[in-house]
């Protein structure tokens, strides 16, 4: 074709828009929460809404990709992205000193505004990755893993920008207009993308149709995605009318509609257990990758000092970002097969993650979260480029339904779950430690998560202000030990149960790369079992020849 890097670099480009939104939103969480008086179990929703509308773009687009061309799906993108950003700048709080039912009506009227406005900007980024995906797989087949880390590193480096502008202009920029920088890389890969040929995918090419592109998925791989769809319609459902028992009973029967939908476009067939598992496993990436570095910022600004929180975030991106260039070394110098080097990243996620919750300077946290992030680089990419190499015959689709997979995930389980653990944790703490205290701090209104109880999170704008207190504490470079003995003792109650719920929050997260190593181990030990790991082509025998690496 002749323009195979251009197109390499305008997707680096678009999914490094998304990476500065999202960077940028993790910074703000603080702002809007001392804004709107959210709790962190709110803000993770709305943190959520984020990645839910990432499902419906990248497996929609999926969808279309091969029918109406790449090209189209861009321009929808570039649309929405401007869309987002009009609609999260329409979230106002209430002005100093309203009533309280000013301050109530400006919560759920920003809540709503921040909450879609994620969302929008969600579908645009999997609208953009429906079409990165593929078209790098499709451009670069003998070199899938290499080159669609290369793609991806284009996130972290997204982060470190978003990060950055956090950083220096975190105290004098309001929170709309650091998140409006997203909108400088949305414009680039406008320009880069525009009046570019497109390739086909290689079952594009050959003629295969939707239902025999979705064979492979069938009904085990539709039941992963129809069920966090079933959650998602549910959760926004039962919100409209006010009742989460009849928006759950009606979700669910949504997302039933949809499996069936796929039986019906398969000739309901069972599909591929390994593409199951791989879709399972994506759920727990999405959880644990997206869902922690939607906290992490937060997580560590509150053990630490915010801005070290900026930093960390930073460092660990540049981290990612590095490696993600170093794919194609991995898997042929050291001789690392894709799942291999999945099974050691998610070993080393799960330990960067027990060593974060012990942090208690800044050193130890630049030497836990590297590990952390070493672990974390190869997961997203390297899973699409395992389902791209092994299931051709899906061409967009399956690797499109997975990075939906990853994201629902993440919205719907990890970003709103490390919330509520940390409302949980952080209000268990200071029970034990002052049950009146709590009582003065904790929100007006519990919420649970899944099938775990609800709890009363604490209250975002008294937080905030006990926040302001200590913030002014350290002017003069104090550090956090002279500033805390400075404060009452309930403010310091208030920090202290904080940085417990952090703590405890990192080890729970630390369970699902754990998970995620066993599956990647049963998963090698298959490939094991049949010769090896290597591409599929479509006109190719399922069962590869004994040949390429094998752990």
């Amino acid at each position: 074709m002749g323009n195979e890097k251009r197109l390499l670099w305008a997707g680096f480009m678009a999914i490094l828009a998304a990476g500065v939104g999202f960077a940028v939103r993790g910074g703000i969480f603080g702002s809007w929460a001392g804004e709107f008086g959210f709790t962190n179990t709110e803000l993770g929703a709305i943190g959520g809404g984020g990645f839910t509308g990432f499902c419906f773009g990248i497996v929609i687009g999926g969808m279309l990709a091969d029918k109406f061309g790449y090209g189209k799906l861009v321009i929808l993108a570039f649309a929405l992205h401007v869309l987002s950003a009009v609609v999260t700048f329409m979230a106002h709080g209430a002005a100093p000193g309203s009533t309280e039912a000013v301050k109530e009506a400006a919560k759920a009227s920003g809540y709503n505004f921040l909450f879609w406005g994620m969302f929008i900007f969600a579908y645009a980024n999997g609208t953009l990755e429906a079409v990165a995906n593929p078209l790098v797989a499709t451009l670069f087949p003998q070199n899938r893993t290499h080159y669609l880390n290369i793609l991806h590193a284009s996130w972290p480096a997204g982060l470190i920008l978003g990060g950055m502008v956090g950083w220096f202009f975190g105290g004098s920029w309001s929170w709309k207009v650091q998140l409006g920088t997203y909108l400088i890389p949305t414009v680039i890969y406008g320009v880069m993308f525009l009046g570019q040929k497109m390739p086909k995918s290689e079952a594009s090419e050959r003629g295969l149709g939707l239902g025999e592109m979705f064979k492979d998925v069938g009904i085990v791989g539709g039941l992963v995605a129809c069920y966090l769809l079933a959650l998602f319609f549910g959760g926004v459902i039962g919100g409209v009318i006010g009742n989460a028992n009849v928006g759950s009973f009606i979700g669910y029967g949504i997302g039933g509609a949809l499996l069936v939908m796929v039986g019906v476009m398969t000739k309901f067939s069972k599909g591929s257990i390994l593409l199951f598992v791989l879709f399972i496993t994506h759920a727990l990436v999405g959880a644990v990758e997206l869902g922690t570095d939607g906290w992490i910022q937060n997580i560590t600004g509150n053990i630490l000092t915010p801005k070290q929180g900026n930093i960390l975030l930073v460092w660990t991106s540049i981290i990612m970002f590095s490696l993600r260039f170093c794919a194609h070394f991995i898997e042929n110098k050291l001789g690392l097969s894709p799942v291999g080097i999945l099974v050691v990243s998610a070993i080393l996620a799960c330990v960067g993650l027990n060593l974060s919750s012990h942090v208690n300077s800044f050193a130890m946290a630049m030497g836990a979260l590297a590990v952390y992030a070493v672990g974390k680089t190869f997961f997203w990419p390297t899973m699409l480029a395992v389902a791209s190499d092994r299931f051709p015959k899906t061409g967009a689709i399956a690797i499109s339904m997975m990075g939906g997979i990853g994201m629902m995930s993440a919205g719907l389980i990890g970003g709103p779950g490390l919330g509520y653990a940390k409302d949980r944790f952080s209000s268990e703490e200071l029970t034990r430690v002052n049950q009146a205290t709590y009582e003065q701090i904790k929100s007006k209104d519990a919420k649970g998560f899944l099938v775990f109880a609800s709890v009363n999170g604490f209250d975002g704008m008294k937080v905030d202000e006990v926040k302001g207190r200590l913030a002014k504490a350290r002017e003069g470079d104090v550090t956090t030990e002279a500033a805390m003995a400075k404060l009452s003792t309930t403010d310091r109650q208030i920090i202290e149960a904080g940085i417990v719920g952090d703590r405890k929050t990192l080890v729970a997260d630390s369970f699902i790369p754990a998970i995620m190593a066993l599956i990647y181990l049963g998963i090698l030990f298959y490939f094991k079992s049949i010769g090896g790991y290597q591409a599929v082509k479509i006109d190719a025998p399922a069962v590869p020849a004994p040949t390429g690496p094998a752990a």
